[in-house]
């Protein structure tokens, strides 16, 4: 895919995700949302799939060391197994969305949109170097998945955008090939048997 296509499904990610936390009700801000988080610090994390854009658009690279997106959650996979980085990145967030979150999503959005232009070009990302049209499927797969996670928290519809959810499950496929999980996969896809208890891509 181009980088504007990457860029359409990455706008429409984030407008569905925007969509589900004008959802929140006032009082469900501090309600259990995933694992240990709260549905600030989850819409917080959230926040982080366009401050990364943000960011890592500020940060040029001299050189590609990710080739792909799946490439992306290989690289980062021994960075998942510590997750008080994560827990802390979120909950600070979350905190950082101040006394209107959702005005601070909204602008969160906008700045992100604001940086995507035409050109390709290499970032710096926590992988590494990567292309701009590599790094935004990583960002959809974020913003959808954890729509999903927000929507369940408050009680909100989960579906998502199906250009979303397209990009979403080809990046988990190509994920699962680069782990060598292609026939588990396969198999559970096709009826043939069960993914192992607890499977999960990241």
């Amino acid at each position: 895919m181009t980088l504007q296509a990457h860029v359409e499904t990455f706008r429409r990610a984030g407008d569905h995700a925007v969509s589900v936390a004008e959802q929140v009700r006032p009082d469900q801000w501090d309600s259990p949302a995933l694992g240990t988080w709260s549905v600030r610090t989850l819409v917080g994390h959230i926040g982080r799939s366009f401050t990364t854009v943000i960011d890592y658009s500020s940060r040029p690279a001299d050189h590609v060391e990710v080739p792909d997106s799946a490439q992306y959650y290989l690289v980062i996979a021994p960075m998942l197994t510590d997750s008080s980085q994560i827990d802390a990145r979120a909950v600070q967030a979350g905190l950082a969305l101040g006394e209107h979150p959702l005005d601070a999503l909204r602008e969160q959005q906008d700045r992100a949109t604001a940086v995507l232009n035409t050109e390709d070009r290499v970032i710096q990302t926590i992988a590494g170097g990567m292309r701009l049209s590599d790094y935004l499927p990583t960002r959809i797969f974020e913003l959808g998945l954890h729509s999903i996670d927000l929507a369940r928290a408050i009680g909100a519809p989960e579906a998502l955008p199906a250009e979303v959810a397209d990009s979403i499950l080809a990046l988990s496929v190509a994920v699962a090939q680069r782990r060598g999980d292609s026939q588990a996969l396969l198999s559970a896809l096709t009826g043939r048997g069960p993914l192992a208890p607890g499977y999960s891509i990241v």
